[in-house]
């Protein structure tokens, strides 16, 4: 609720100063068609859980001014939130919970961040861009396993118990950003690349996307700009939150960016 307020805060502020004519104000939103691969868990216990293909959706606002030395300020939202199953062959501990060896056990990964970044427009001359800054991505969610047990009562009637443990993430990585543009004349469309990276003893992250950019719209008054490309998160996590992982999701994506 807390991450809610801020972010609703800082778009009003944003939407504020973009009717002051001195900035421009970007909004945009995708569907990413992902699949997931890797394994999770506590330390020295991650295991596969066959996670399945999912549809994310993401979104971002973003405020950029011709003030110099003060940054300008972008906000994105990502949900990774998928399902799967495994059969177990070892004994398996995951927040104080036990999962006996040959139990299925299904977990749900449902991890979202949103990423406030503060970045320079190094380079526009209209055909080729770069920009560069820093980003405190901060992570909310929850990973939870799963399995049913059957067992005799004293009476020997078979009883069905659900064992179930969750670990709830919730820390803030910084990460380095970039992002690049560039313009084919007289097409409309433009190549465009961006991404956070990170990579420090407990920790690999890195979330970047690849693709096409096509003008729809390119007046004075508003810009609509639809894209497609293909975007890959990898979470390497060591303890987050006592949180193991080695996971990527990549796939393909499609979006639009209005630009006041």
């Amino acid at each position: 609720m807390k991450k809610t307020l801020v972010a609703a805060g800082l778009a009003s502020l944003m939407s504020t100063a973009a009717h002051a004519d001195v900035v421009g104000l970007y909004i945009g939103a995708q569907i990413w068609d992902n699949a997931a691969e890797g394994i999770f868990g506590e330390s020295g216990q991650q295991r596969d859980f066959n996670l399945g293909d999912e549809q994310q959706g993401s979104y971002f606002i973003a405020v950029e001014h011709p003030i110099p030395l003060i940054p300008n300020m972008r906000i994105d939202s990502t949900t990774l939130d998928t399902t799967g199953s495994t059969l177990i062959t070892e004994p398996l501990e995951f927040d104080d919970q036990n999962f006996a060896s040959g139990a299925q056990v299904a977990a749900s990964f449902d991890v979202s961040y949103i990423d406030y970044t503060l970045y320079y427009e190094l380079f526009d001359n209209g055909v080729f861009s770069f920009d560069f800054g820093l980003t405190a991505r901060d992570f909310d969610g929850d990973v939870t396993l799963r399995s049913q047990v059957t067992s005799n009562d004293s009476s020997g009637n078979p009883v069905s118990n659900t064992i179930e443990g969750t670990i709830n993430t919730s820390e803030i990585v910084p990460m380095l950003y970039a992002s690049t543009e560039i313009g084919l004349m007289f097409t409309g469309l433009s190549l465009f690349a961006n991404g956070n990276f990170l990579s420090i003893d407990d920790h690999t992250l890195y979330d970047y996307q690849l693709g096409v950019n096509y003008a729809v719209v390119d007046n004075i008054a508003i810009d609509v700009n639809v894209q497609a490309g293909y975007r890959s998160v990898k979470l390497e996590l060591d303890d987050l939150d006592d949180l193991y992982s080695d996971l990527e999701f990549d796939g393909v994506f499609a979006g639009v960016t209005v630009h006041f």
